[in-house]
């Protein structure tokens, strides 16, 4: 691989910029965040379900009443 770059760089007049993400790095960005989001939603789940709950109660008591 280190003989194709250096005749690249040869044949090209210029070195060759190795810098900048790749398609690899993103996806593995992708995946972390992926795997945040999941967390979060796992943690978080039950009490925003429980949040959701208490607020939809009262929603249903108000219409009731009015």
């Amino acid at each position: 691989m280190k003989h194709t770059v250096e005749y690249l760089k040869l044949r090209l007049g210029r070195p060759i910029e190795e810098d900048g993400a790749t398609a690899v790095e993103y996806g593995i960005m992708v995946a972390l965040i992926a795997v945040v989001i999941i967390l979060a939603v796992l943690f978080l789940g039950e009490t925003l379900e429980t949040l959701f709950s208490e607020v939809a109660e009262t929603i249903d008591q108000a219409g009731e009443e009015g």
